[in-house]
């Protein structure tokens, strides 16, 4: 192998692409059938040219050319049909026959060096909630001292460390670079830096060149040409391949100019798709969703594919690739790393690929090695001689590892080898010490000289660059600028973009489904609340009561935008960074998109409300109506939006949200008029677009209509038993009504809106109109800056953070590092002696089998779907047995079925604990570490690991003992300096560690299940780590993993292996046996011989037919299993070890129990898990803090120090019903956070470690001090600013009023959680708040009187609204006994029939109905006040003083309802469907 790969190096190095007629080597031929894809190029090339005949096209001559050339496109035709472009289509010499000129691009990098934020010794510790009220109390100051030590000389300089040391080298066109190193090498930072991504890092210096341009020039102008693909797939879950594939294409399609004459862009895109996913090996999969961890769509190894096809779309000429072959198979791995050979080789590339666990075959492919140990270049040059290299400084030659795991390990302290004679002592072995042993290789001397040498060529020669420049500007579309990065100008970008937006949209059919749905209810509910106002004065208020309430429904449901601007943030930056579009394009393309669907859900809306509400029934105002609505609704869009771009996180928009919410509602003129505003708060109506929409709407219809005067709006009056007013308005008597003229019963509008509100129906085109519409644009113009010059694409997180060390954790962490240290000295010394197997008694232990295995599902189109068939099996005590097949073969559903984590779907066949059928505490004995990793993201690496064995392992073990068994698995699993650290900011490896290690901390008594337990881990640590498990099984542990890309070395330390392939079909169950010979003399057997150089792993996966090449041999591999000898004796063993299992007596039942602690002790330790989570999200916490306090103190300022008149008296309620708002607030928080709680939560039951009852108290549990606070100072701003307490119930009353605060607090988290709890997602759960909060608080009695409320409404939802309870309770408390004295422009006038007084015309009146006359003893212009006492205000609206602690403790017990519901829901409802 050796020699091949010599062989294959020199060739790469000495000769062109162009000269290349054979794959890179031997190898290749196994998966990329090259037959096939030169027939299909060809085809494609044919036509191609045929298009370009007919369309005058460049000659014959031309075409031939580039077939003749292009002959090993391989699988990926689409590049090669971008290549094939390249070549016809070039703008400088169309007919040129040989050296058409390419997009080649060089790097040369030269003395790059990286450095960020933070000296070698500093750790970033965690904010803590106290630290954010600290930091919120001192900030004035803190930001005043750094303005003016800004001005003051300062020699103090930031720390800062290096984490990629100077290195230089050269990678030519069509040439391919192997990044290696240990986790935290600086392999990604390599590529990042190369890739132009330099955001995030405090300096980057030194000289990177591409074809001779400069970074920043590259950057500029050809960004979308170096592009890095990060290690996850992120795509849009709701597209379908096809979709996503196109929007890439339409993007990147060039112009007239970069395409064949005659073939119109679209069936240009339409042929390039088409051959993209025929290459791929995709077309079946072209019209499923991509899909993502929640919603389902194509395989792990599928959505890969969609990642590669989207960088090939780019057509970028230097490639950047972060370990993309995580998460697939060897065989599938294989491929991949073989597509990028063939696409380097074709369209002469520039490609950088960092991999983990590279087998020897990925090896052979790469033209440069490049190995990095602490961020130091230790190696740079030819594959082949990287080896020797290491061999020759003093390693110990591993001739069974492969080459890329041997370079790694050369680099690790923990596994590298000396040779026989050396040592630490004699041996460059420090990150420094290899560093400079290179420098003085021959090996850097080539490396240098090559450098300078294409650097001068580069810059004295500028062919390529030129050509480069050229071909750029020829891709591009009319009207694009020479310099701009884009192929597409900003309108093309704008219409590409609307229409992949409108796909997301009309294909999320449930939320679009939940959105209209509820937004109609909304409107019957509130059309159903003011049903037909009738045009009299009783219906004065309640129409711009009506008005105010569907304007605010539409404007604050645009409040869902601001999360959904951040969910799409990565996409945004994948895509910018390929140079897809602007950023700002974006912006546009949303509110297009949008319009369509917000058009007709508000259009709808408004139609239900108007019409039953009984508004102005005329074609005119209905449509004035809706265009102000509608355009409020697209102004306040445009704000979210704004705050949901320029914002970190959710919680500072939310922060943010609330400072301008309260504003918007409380300004808007309805609840205080405009000339009752404070003045030096008034210019807040002018700036608030709500105002302008409410002002317009009620114009409209009041300009329109007249209000008769009668009821309880004509003073005096008759009624209980008065008799001697006029009903009417007579001469003598006067309506209450804001317009009215003494002695007329008929108000007209304009009378009404101009004397209550001060507005002026001539307003409602010159300005309202004009105004709205500058808000949306301004809006609008916001979203675009914001995009374009202060883009937030969130934290791109590669620091630890950690928890301070208390006493307990100090002495712990100190005691790990000395026992480290020690470790290490030993091993410097060679007196570490390596583990030898010795096997531990298994004979008490129980043996699990399955027999007959079937596994169904619901199939999308009808039917059911098999995803395995008839599998059997064992895994005995102390062996560790493997599970392999390709992608979609149903590894991870085979585990999941085995390990009962099934919910959705039908299992037959026998799955048996010692013969017997599973038992209520199999669960509990067996441990699941599953492919994603779900973690409490705020506990430490130690505090996770605690709660596992706290919750796990039996009672009956003291805690002592679970600490130091934790301890021995942190020592276990090298995470002694990890200890402290978050487990949110730990990176995949650590995260891959810790997962193993929650599971470990059970100390399976049964079983041990690992779901991939190595991918995303670097060889050494995948080799660490298989090497634990044996020895875990040599001490009689049962072990079944799932593995993919084992090396030899890694595969013989199974003991057997269960081989599936697609369909969930058997292939193997056996041993392996050493040196994999049992397995390989079966396959052999069967006409597949494995050759003694290939890795039996890979190859077994070949044979039958996993990767592209078909399978060996003419019968499935399913069927020559089932006709075996090994499978009669697999069957015959599982008899066996039931007969002896059965033999024995069956264990006492009353010992068995679903969890292993009691539920006291579980809720306290689920609990102290919730309270230290909370403490550690000052974000969260401080939000709610704020926004109590906020709210409290701007509606406390709008109302301060009220006094005793009417309208005083209506802001005390007013001020007193902002109250209720309180959990809508709250609940919008609370909903992400017991979702993502939930997700937690449902990986941990799956193991039963504590009961969904604890879940659900601890929720709330961990709550209620928080609430408390929150209570307390939303009380304390709201009660002394405004004047409270000043009834009979007095400074009690206050604290009265404090408790039902509190209360409140309580029930909107308790409602938060049973709303999250019925929800599958927050998009779902977040729908619901409107039309909750909307109800609750049309129906509390307030906002419609209990007395005009429809008898339909008040019979039911008024009595089980708690907000009905909270009013009265409140409003109550705070008007009993409070004493009424009106303004002068409050009292009613009228004048005394002649010859009486004032009080002898009116004093009966007002001693029947309530108030008082002002002025007795005159004889004319009496002075009437509706109110004398606050109780006359409330006693008609159904509310009574007496009765207020029953109010409460009602509201209390919806609290307890809540959590009682949450509980069930925990308990039935998890939408976890697997």
């Amino acid at each position: 192998m050796a020699e091949n790969t010599t062989d294959t190096a020199t060739l790469y190095n000495e000769k062109g692409a162009e000269e290349r007629n054979n794959p890179p080597n031997d190898g290749l031929g196994h998966h990329v059938d090259i037959t096939q894809a030169e027939e299909e190029f060809n085809a494609l090339s044919r036509q191609l040219t045929r298009h370009s005949e007919v369309g005058g096209a460049p000659s014959n001559s031309s075409a031939s050319t580039a077939t003749a050339k292009d002959l090993e496109k391989g699988e990926k035709e689409h590049t090669d049909r971008f290549d094939l472009r390249d070549y016809l289509t070039s703008s400088n010499d169309a007919n040129q026959s040989a050296g058409i000129k390419h997009k080649h691009v060089g790097v040369v990098w030269e003395d790059l060096k990286v450095d960020v934020m933070g000296g070698f010794d500093s750790k970033i510790y965690v904010g803590t909630f106290g630290g954010a009220l600290l930091s919120f109390c001192l900030g004035p100051f803190l930001w005043a001292w750094s303005l003016f030590s800004s001005i003051l000389p300062s020699k103090k300089e930031v720390p800062t460390r290096t984490i990629l040391h100077k290195s230089s080298g050269v990678l030519k066109p069509r040439e391919m670079c192997l990044v290696l190193g240990c986790p935290g090498s600086g392999c990604t930072t390599f590529l990042k830096t190369i890739a132009n991504q330099r955001e995030g890092y405090a300096n980057v210096s030194g000289e990177v060149l591409y074809a001779g341009i400069e970074a920043a020039e590259m950057a500029k102008h050809y960004k979308g040409e170096v592009v890095y693909n990060q290690e996850d797939d992120i795509h849009i879950a709701t597209l379908t391949v096809a979709q996503t594939l196109a929007f890439a294409l339409s993007t990147k399609t060039p112009g007239p100019n970069g395409r064949l004459p005659g073939i119109s862009r679209k069936d240009f895109d339409q042929e390039v798709q088409d051959t993209l996913l025929r290459m791929l090996n995709m077309a079946h999969t072209k019209q499923t969703l991509v899909g993502d961890e929640f919603v389902r769509g194509v395989s792990g190894g599928e959505r890969k594919r969609v990642s590669i096809a989207e960088m090939m779309a780019t057509r970028a000429r230097v490639q950047c690739w972060d370990n993309s072959t995580r998460g697939l198979d060897a065989s599938t791995a294989l491929d991949f790393v073989k597509s990028l050979r063939v696409m380097t080789d074709v369209l002469g590339q520039t490609t950088f690929v960092t991999l983990y666990q590279a087998g020897e075959g990925i090896y052979d492919l790469f033209d440069k090695v490049l190995v990095l140990d602490k961020g130091h270049q230790v190696f740079y040059g030819p594959p082949s001689e990287a080896r020797a290299y290491f061999e020759q400084l003093g390693y110990n030659s591993l001739p069974r590892q492969s080459t890329a795991d041997y370079l790694t390990g050369c680099t690790d302290p923990n596994e590298r080898q000396f040779a026989s004679g050396r040592s630490a002592d004699d041996t460059p072995s420090t990150p420094q010490a290899l560093e400079n042993a290179y420098l003085s290789s021959s090996q850097a001397r080539i490396v240098d000289k090559t450098r300078l040498q294409y650097k001068t060529f580069m810059q004295t020669e500028k062919t390529d660059q030129e050509a480069f420049r050229a071909a750029v500007t020829a891709d591009k579309k009319k009207g694009v600028s020479k310099k701009s990065p884009y192929t597409l100008g900003f309108t093309g970008q704008v219409r590409a973009l609307t229409i992949r937006q409108f796909q997301m949209k009309i294909q999320d059919r449930f939320q679009l489904i939940t959105s209209f749905s509820l937004s109609t209810l909304l409107a019957i509910v509130i059309g159903g609340a003011y049903f037909n106002l009738p045009l009299t004065s009783a219906g004065a208020f309640t129409r711009g009561g009506v008005i105010f309430a569907a304007l605010l429904t539409t404007c604050l449901d645009a409040f869902g935008e601001m999360p959904i601007q951040m969910l799409g943030r990565p996409i945004l930056r994948k895509q910018t960074s390929y140079s897809m579009y602007r950023p700002s394009a974006i912006a546009l393309a949303n509110t297009f998109a949008d319009l369509p669907f917000s058009a007709v859900r508000v259009l709808v809306f408004n139609i239900v409300v108007y019409f039953m509400s009984g508004l102005h029934r005329s074609a005119g105002a209905f449509f004035t109506y809706h265009l102000f609505n509608y355009t409020a609704y697209l102004s306040m869009q445009g704000f979210f939006r704004t705050f949901g771009l320029i914002c970190v996180n959710f919680d500072s928009a939310f922060r943010l949200a609330v400072f301008f919410i309260p504003n918007f509602v409380q300004y808007a003129g309805y609840m205080i008029p405009v000339v009752s505003m404070k003045r030096w708060l008034f210019w807040i109506y002018y700036i608030n677009p709500v105002s302008y929409a409410w002002q317009a709407c009620m114009e409209n219809e009041f300009m329109r209509i007249s209000f008769t005067c009668d009821g309880n709006s004509i003073v005096p009056r008759n009624g209980f038993g008065l008799t001697k007013y006029s009903d009417d308005v007579g001469p003598n008597q006067a309506c209450t009504l804001f317009g009215a003229e003494s002695g007329s019963n008929i108000i007209s509008g304009t009378s009404y809106l101009s004397a209550g509100y001060g507005l002026n129906v001539n307003d409602l085109w010159r300005r309202c109109l004009l105004v709205l519409i500058g808000f949306v644009l301004v809006f609008q113009l916001t979203q675009i800056l914001a995009l374009e010059f202060y883009p937030q694409y969130g934290f791109d997180l590669s620091i630890n953070i950690y928890a301070k060390e208390d006493d307990e954790s100090k002495e712990r962490n100190a005691a790990l590092r000395q026992r480290k240290a020690e470790k290490d000295r030993a091993r410097t010394k060679g007196e570490l002696n390596s583990y030898d197997r010795v096997k531990a008694n298994v004979e008490d232990k129980k043996t699990f089998t399955w027999e007959r295995l079937n596994y169904h599902v619901p199939a999308p189109n009808g039917g059911q779907l098999r995803l395995l068939h008839d599998v059997y099996g064992f895994v005995k005590p102390g062996t560790l047995t493997a599970l392999m097949g390709a992608s979609g073969a149903g590894k991870t559903t085979c585990l999941d079925v085995l390990a009962q984590r099934k919910n959705i779907g039908v299992i037959t066949g026998d799955v048996l604990v010692a013969g017997r059928p599973l038992t209520s505490d199999f669960a509990r004995g067996t441990a699941y570490a599953e492919q994603m990793d779900v973690h409490e993201g705020t506990a430490t690496v130690r505090e996770a690991m605690r709660f596992s064995a706290y919750l796990r392992q039996p009672a009956s073990i003291s805690q002592e003992e679970k600490d130091q068994y934790v301890e021995e698995m942190i020592e276990l699993l090298e995470l002694q300096d990890l200890s402290e650290a978050l487990v949110f900011s730990l990176g995949v490896e650590a995260r891959k560690r810790l997962t193993i290690g929650v599971e470990l901390a059970s100390k399976p008594e049964l079983l041990l299940f690992l779901d991939e337990p190595t991918s995303g881990l670097d060889a050494q640590s995948a080799w660490n780590l298989v090497r634990f498990l044996r020895k875990l099984a040599d001490q009689g542990q049962a072990i079944l993993c799932t593995i993919h890309q084992p090396s030899s070395l890694l595969f013989e330390s199974f003991d057997r292996l269960l081989l599936l392939e697609r369909g969930g079909e058997t292939v193997y169950f056996g041993d392996i046996g050493q040196d994999s010979r049992v397995i390989r003399d079966y396959f052999a057997r069967h006409g597949a011989i494995c050759p003694s150089n290939v890795n039996p792993a890979e190859y077994m996966l070949e044979a039958i037919g996993a990767g592209v090449s078909p399978r060996v041999g003419d019968r499935d591999w399913k069927d020559i299993w089932l006709d075996s000898p090994e499978f009669q004796h697999v069957k015959d063993e599982i008899d066996a070890i039931k007969q002896k299992a059965l033999a024995k007596p069956e264990a006492d039942k009353k010992e068995m129990s679903t969890y292993a602690t009691s539920f006291l002790y579980q809720l306290r330790i689920v609990v102290q898990r919730n309270n230290l989570a909370l403490w550690r999200s000052p974000d969260y916490i401080f939000t709610r803090l704020f926004v109590s306090c906020f709210i409290s103190l701007f509606i406390s300022l709008s109302f301060l120090q009220l006094g005793h008149s009417v309208r005083e008296l209506q802001f005390r309620v007013f001020g007193i019903f902002w109250v209720v708002v309180l959990p809508a607030l709250v609940m919008a928080q609370i909903e992400p956070l017991f979702i993502m709680n939930r997700r937690i939560f449902i990986r941990e039951s799956s193991s039963r470690i504590y009961s969904p009852y604890v879940f659900a108290v601890g929720q709330l549990l961990g709550e209620i001090p928080y609430s408390i606070l929150c209570g307390i100072c939303y009380w304390a701003l709201m009660v002394y600013p405004m004047g409270f307490g000043q009834g009979s119930a007095g400074t009690n009353g206050t604290g009265f009023q404090l408790l039902i605060i509190i209360f409140m607090m309580l029930f909107g988290v308790s409602l938060g959680q049973v709303v999250a709890a019925i929800s599958p997602s927050v998009q779902v759960a977040v729908l619901f708040n409107p039309f909750l909060g909307l109800v609750l608080a049309t129906f509390c009695g307030v906002t419609i009187p209990y007395p005009t409320m429809v008898k339909f409404w008040r019979s039911w939802i008024y009595q089980l609204d708690p907000f009905t309870r909270t009013l009265a309770a409140m409003v109550s408390t705070e008007l009993h006994g409070l004493i009424i004295r009106c303004k002068p422009d409050e009292f009613a006038i009228f004048d005394p029939p002649s010859g009486q007084t004032c009080g002898d015309w009116a004093s009966s009146f007002a001693d029947t109905v309530g108030g008082y006359i002002d002025n007795t003893s005159d004889t004319s212009a009496c002075r009437y006040c509706q109110y004398k006492v606050g109780d006359e205000f409330y006693t008609p609206l159904n509310i009574s003083f007496d009765e207020r602690w029953r109010d409460a403790f009602i509201l209390f017990a919806f609290v307890v309802f809540n959590l009682i519901v949450t509980i069930i829901a925990s308990r039935y409802l998890r939408f976890a469907k697997r």
